[in-house]
């Protein structure tokens, strides 16, 4: 198997990953009207490629578990034919779901693309291994992030009262504002919305924001720093959990393995997220709940702290399991979830596994039979 097949397998999966992945961090940006597409999604390379090139430093041990070792043996894991498969089924997996616009976990195809390969060249599945050191972290990590932001949710929202912070609804033109008032319901918003929509010519958007200080200092231009920060937050931790995954396959062409590749898979998904994001940052941002701009700080503040302390622990959780799960615990809590865009969701990453297993046993099949 030549280096340039091992070379182009892999980087079709750090493209998937970005065009699946890059906009997670920032999905709250967007869909609390905090950041334009364009800009969120530019803060999320940034910070995205700032996770990846720390991820040389500080993930070592993901880099030797997505190796393949100690799930098959090490003679196989050790084989191109095996590694370029891995990452082939890995990377079709994700790039079908950001087709549809699904957040899917590259973790999850990773895991199922190295069992479905491993199947193919009859080698023998280390179950035990696969559960506690893949499984476990992969089906807690959601559950985790529900919880902690339904918790952190009620604690910020006890805060702000106690401090005086009162919340307003805007209506505005892009970044013009058309009209502030006191808080009002869902439905007469969305009624004012059409009256001055039809009134200034064109669409007028509404969101909550708050109005007030403490201790001198502004409640809503601050949060919406903080904003950013938790957002740059997210997408640093997934560059720092998800490049050394990718990079780990690179292992078997040594000329472009270590900080070499690792720089290179880094490029290719900040490639894959600024040409191919915008279906799944759609879905992530406006489909799954309604949020203002606190509600998306809480989000973002606990997907950071799993995904960062998972990966200084080498847990191999999914940054997409992690984000959804704090999106769906706003939307649980503020009792706006959309709940038939979240069934998608979950059939999806139920779907995710088994689909990367068959696609990784087919393209193992494919590559060890031409190699």
């Amino acid at each position: 198997m030549t280096l340039a097949v091992i070379l182009l397998c892999v980087l079709c999966l750090a493209y998937a990953n970005g065009a699946n992945d890059n906009f997670k961090g920032v999905a709250t940006l967007f869909g609390s009207g905090t950041a334009h597409y364009r800009g969120a999604l530019l803060w999320a390379t940034a910070t995205t490629f700032l996770g990846s090139v720390t991820a040389v430093f500080l993930a070592e041990r993901l880099l030797r578990a997505f190796s393949g070792k100690g799930i098959v043996g090490a003679e196989l894991a050790g084989t191109p034919a095996y590694g370029a498969a891995v990452a082939l089924g890995a990377g079709a997996t994700v790039l079908l779901a950001t087709r549809w616009g699904l957040p899917i976990s590259t973790t999850h195809s990773l895991v199922g693309a190295l069992v479905g390969a491993g199947w193919a060249a009859s080698a023998e599945i280390h179950l035990q291994h696969l559960g506690a050191k893949f499984f476990l972290p992969l089906l807690v990590s959601p559950v985790m992030a529900v919880v902690c932001t339904v918790a952190l949710y009620y604690i910020f929202r006890r805060l702000r009262r106690w401090s005086g912070i009162t919340e307003q609804t805007c209506f505005c033109i892009g970044q013009e504002t058309v009209e502030v008032v006191p808080l009002l319901s869902q439905s007469a918003a969305l009624k004012r919305v059409e009256q001055l929509t039809a009134k200034v010519g064109t669409t007028v958007q509404c969101h909550n924001q708050y109005s007030g200080c403490v201790l001198g200092v502004e409640a809503a231009p601050t949060l919406d720093k903080l904003h950013y920060l938790s957002a740059g937050a997210v997408s640093f931790a997934r560059g720092l959990n998800d490049t050394p995954k990718i990079a780990a396959l690179l292992l078997l062409a040594p000329a472009i393995g270590g900080i070499s590749g690792t720089a290179l898979v880094a490029v290719v998904m900040a490639a894959g997220g600024l040409l191919s994001a915008r279906k799944v940052a759609e879905t992530m941002s406006q489909k799954i709940t309604s949020m203002n701009h606190g509600q998306g700080l809480t989000g973002n503040l606990v997907t950071a702290l799993i995904v960062i302390g998972a990966s200084r622990l080498g847990m191999p959780v999914s940054t997409t399991h992690v984000s959804c799960g704090s999106m769906f615990g706003i939307g649980a809590v503020t009792k706006q979830a959309h709940w038939s865009t979240i069934g998608k969701i979950l059939t999806a990453w139920i779907t995710t596994l088994p689909l990367g297993a068959a696609l990784g046993f087919a393209s193992y099949w494919v590559l060890h039979s031409t190699s």
